[in-house]
Formats: structure tokens, C-alpha cells, sequence
């Protein structure tokens, strides 16, 4: 029975009111959402930029593209998130004080989907450059034999033709940015890490806390592959099969 009752009052410690710890699990799991989607949709529109940049851009962007993606890849996301938010701070104030102006403190949320976002950008800039390669050459030949201006073929052709290949490495990228916003809290960012921590040092129910967060993270994932899946299924109504690449 004792048991029973302190498992009971554990419980408690999870509800929605003071003195439980819910409520601000669940804003900590809002703001993680924020900074993923964010984040998700940044990288996005650099990847789809960055891959066009690899693929018909001259040598110099090229290069400078190969450059940045190169580094992200190869440097931890938890070194990128310190330098990026310290180290862009900094640089801002120095060019807020070169133009006369005061310093300015750097929104939390703004600053998350900004690392966020640079970090998943030279990801998705891989993943639909590859995407674009595996697009059949007659189809965008067949839009210049129409007389489609090169951009006219990107749009109408190019980037909804690569849409299925790209789906699966794209998901994927969804999945680590709303991973990836736990890394946030060492810049002291209250997302869901950090409000799990904070409730788990302040009630010493430990277990308790970081099993509830990794019960938010698993909905997150399963929803999201639901979603994921009919996005596939849309992007593929065109394929003599229905099935997933």
C-alpha cells in the first residue's frame, strides 16, 4: 500500500497545477516545437537554395557551398549551437556598436531556429541536391523541348519531380531537429530538456521527469511519422505504384 501511495504522489507531480511539473513540461515541449519548425522550415529554403546553388551556380558559390556544408557536417551540432549563439551575439553587438546603436539581447526562440536552421540547412542541401540528381534527365529535357525557362523548369518540373526522393531524407532531418532543440538548453533556452531538468532537481524524482519527456519526444516521433507517411503517399499519387521509395 505504501507503495502504491508514493507512486500515486509521484504522479501528482505531473499534473498541470502547481505544485505539478506538467504545465511546464508541456510549454517547454511548445517552445521545442517552435524552434523545430522554425528551425525545419529555414533549413528547408537554404537546402533547396544550397542545392541549387551545388547544382547550377558557378564555382565560386560552389566552392563557398561546399565550404558550409563541409563544416556543419563535420563539427558537432552542440559546438555549432555554442559558436553560432555566442559568437553571433558577440558580432552583432560589435556591428550594432560600429553603427552607433546600443547592444541588443538576442530573442531566445529567435536565435534557436536561427542555429537550428543553419545546422539542418547543410543537411537538406545534401539530401535534395541528391534528390534533384535522381530526377529522370527526359522529363527536364521534355519541359526545354515545351520551352520552359530554366526557372519555370526548377519550378514546375524539377522541384516536384525530385519531391519523392527527397521525402525520406527530409523526414528524417524532421525527426533530428526536434531532437536537436535539447541541445538549446545549455544556452540556458527553457525548451523541453530544460524545463525536465529544472523539475527533476527541484522534486529529485529524476526517473520520473526524464521518462515523462521521453514519453513527449515518442508522441512527437509518432505523430510525425503519420503525418510523414500520407505526405509520402501524396508526393507518390503520380508513380504506377503507391509504394514508399
Amino acid at each position: 500500500m505504501d507503495t502504491i501511495s508514493s507512486f500515486i504522489d509521484s504522479l501528482q507531480l505531473l499534473s498541470l497545477t502547481p505544485p505539478g511539473w506538467g504545465g511546464n513540461l508541456l510549454r517547454g515541449l511548445l517552445h521545442s516545437l517552435q524552434i523545430a519548425l522554425g528551425g525545419y522550415s529555414l533549413g528547408l529554403l537554404i537546402g533547396i537554395l544550397g542545392a541549387c546553388g551545388k547544382l547550377y551556380a558557378g564555382a565560386f558559390v560552389k566552392d563557398s557551398l561546399a565550404c558550409y556544408t563541409t563544416l556543419v557536417r563535420a563539427v558537432p551540432e552542440l559546438i555549432l549551437i555554442l559558436l553560432f549563439y555566442y559568437a553571433g551575439t558577440d558580432l552583432l553587438n560589435q556591428l550594432m556598436l560600429l553603427i552607433g546603436r546600443d547592444p541588443v539581447d538576442v530573442d531566445g526562440l529567435i536565435a534557436g531556429i536561427f542555429v537550428i536552421g543553419l545546422v539542418q540547412g547543410a543537411y537538406a542541401t545534401e539530401v535534395i541536391r541528391g534528390a534533384i540528381l535522381a530526377v529522370p534527365k527526359g522529363q527536364i529535357e521534355a519541359a526545354r523541348a515545351y520551352g520552359f525557362s530554366f526557372w519555370q523548369t526548377l519550378r514546375r518540373v524539377t522541384l516536384p519531380a525530385m519531391l519523392p526522393y527527397a521525402i525520406p531524407g527530409l523526414a528524417n532531418l524532421w525527426l533530428i531537429a526536434t531532437k536537436d532543440t535539447a541541445l538549446l538548453a545549455v544556452v540556458g533556452f527553457s525548451e523541453l530538456t530544460l524545463e525536465t531538468k529544472q523539475a527533476a532537481g527541484s522534486t529529485k524524482h529524476y526517473m520520473l521527469f526524464y521518462c515523462a519527456a521521453g514519453a513527449l519526444y515518442l508522441i512527437v516521433t509518432i505523430i510525425s511519422n503519420q503525418l510523414i507517411q500520407r505526405i509520402e503517399r501524396w508526393s507518390r499519387r503520380g508513380f504506377a505504384d503507391g509504394r514508399s521509395i
